[in-house]
């Protein structure tokens, strides 16, 4: 048996260029004719055409801090862990692009970063995780210079931020490089959420929707699906999303639930614009190794052979565990059903599949990783082509951050990430050239041949 849901909403249009409309549940909306915006929200969604507007936000809401902190509280032993780091001691790290060995000669192309940049407010509140960062690279000054740097290096012309709660400072320079954003502040008393800029030359907003999680019982997290048409051929339509799945990794039920609403509102969202191709966007707070990265690459999971606890793949991911000496890994997936079946209530087995009455979780989307399909190396990449590591600090080194694609689209070339051993030699992150305890993911995409078929699908909604 599987599961599916699906959810209704109303649609506001904006009449009038900047124009500020506002929806249900005080969500303000401020764009251009053409964009539907859709929100079920109680906090502000904001988007904006050439004028920013002030706004500040955070990562671990009071739903998470309890777990975060038992999580965090161990007392492990970091091998590579350096107590006196200056800032002359920071390697050289460059970052190269890589593409597949048969490169694709399709010539409409579009490139999309991810990047989770570590909330100002989750910096200070968790000073523990960056005790070997010089004081200077933790602050908001100096990481906002150095993230903008790196977005500007690789000219992304769609941007997909998590942890944000500088809005204002990144949309004030954002904009002047050309630039539109939009954000999504998280309910709660997290004053962080998610943003998403794109080039005003390059992508015109058809659609914008803002999802709070909350309203689903699915706790604080929100996520943001936009539709956009390229300026030069309108008939070119993409959807992306923009997701930061909750941190906690003994909730699997919830952090399943969140993915497979965004999951759902995607294809419903897709489905609208004639089959427009999808780019998932995020920090899924979940491993290549993971129950639910299974979910998201094969399509469907039966939760019943995974312990809730072990879904996410992050309690195997503490530095002295991944650099110290190799252990037998602990596998979440278990052969047999008995030793595990009081592990998952009625609401838990509800929470991750919509239905209390199923254990088989399917989405209708067929996607895959950018970065799982262009190689790269073995110094950057685990066995199953993801990258070793998207985030490292004091209790945590390993991948949570993903680019996945669908049909309709193809990666062109990938931004590789950091050599294992370059990275360790940071002694933790941020550095002197990334901005955050995450690296960001770029990926050029290139839209393949249309058929005909598609073509007149698209059409209908011109």
């Amino acid at each position: 048996m599987s599961c599916w849901e699906l959810c209704s909403s109303s649609w506001v249009l904006s009449r009038a260029p900047m124009a500020m409309t506002m929806t249900s549940g005080s969500s303000w909306r401020m764009g251009s004719t053409k964009t539907k915006t859709k929100t079920t929200t109680h906090h502000p969604s904001f988007f904006f055409k050439l004028k920013p507007s002030c706004c500040t936000n955070n990562i671990n809401g009071p739903t998470e801090s309890s777990a975060s902190s038992s999580l965090s509280s161990r007392a492990w032993y970091n091998p590579l862990r350096r107590t006196h780091r200056s800032l002359d001691q920071d390697p050289d790290i460059v970052r190269h692009w890589i593409q597949p060995d048969h490169p694709l000669a399709f010539p409409e192309r579009f490139t999309v970063a991810s990047y989770n940049i570590l909330g100002d407010r989750n910096a200070s509140k968790h000073r523990d995780l960056y005790t070997n960062v010089p004081s200077f690279y933790m602050t908001w000054e100096h990481r906002k210079k150095v993230i903008y740097k790196e977005l500007m290096r690789w000219n992304p012309d769609i941007i997909c931020l998590q942890e944000v709660d500088k809005y204002y400072d990144l949309s004030e320079i954002l904009v002047k490089a050309g630039y539109v954003g939009s954000y999504k502040r998280r309910t709660g008393d997290a004053i962080d959420g998610c943003a998403m800029f794109w080039k005003a030359n390059e992508f015109r907003l058809l659609e914008g929707e803002s999802i709070e999680f909350k309203g689903f019982g699915l706790r604080d997290n929100v996520a943001q699906l936009s539709v956009f048409e390229m300026c030069k051929d309108e008939s070119r339509r993409l959807l992306i999303g923009n997701i930061h799945v909750l941190y906690n990794p003994s909730h699997g039920d919830v952090k399943l639930g969140q993915i497979r609403f965004l999951l759902s509102r995607a294809q419903i969202l897709s489905e609208k614009w004639g089959n427009a191709p999808v780019v998932l966007a995020g920090d899924f707070n979940s491993t290549p190794q993971s129950g639910i990265y299974k979910f998201l690459s094969s399509s469907e999971l039966n939760i019943l052979l995974y312990d809730k606890r072990e879904l996410s793949g992050q309690r195997s991911c503490h530095p002295s565990q991944v650099l110290g000496v190799k252990k037998e890994m602990r596998s979440p997936l278990i052969l047999t059903n008995r030793l595990f079946n009081n592990c998952w209530t009625d609401e838990e087995v509800k929470v991750a599949t919509g239905n209390a009455g199923c254990h088989l979780l399917v989405h209708p989307l067929k996607i895959a990783s950018s970065y799982a399909t262009v190689k790269g190396s073995e110094k950057t990449r685990g066995c199953n082509g993801e990258p070793l590591a998207t985030s490292y600090h004091s209790k945590f080194l390993g991948t949570v951050d993903y680019l996945w694609y669908s049909d309709g689209i193809v990666p062109t070339r990938v931004l590789d990430t950091i050599p294992l051993d370059i990275l360790q030699s940071t002694g933790g992150l941020p550095c002197k050239k990334v901005g955050s305890d995450h690296l960001a993911l770029v990926s050029e995409f290139a839209f393949t041949p249309r058929t005909k078929k598609a073509t007149i699908s698209t059409l209908k909604y011109s």
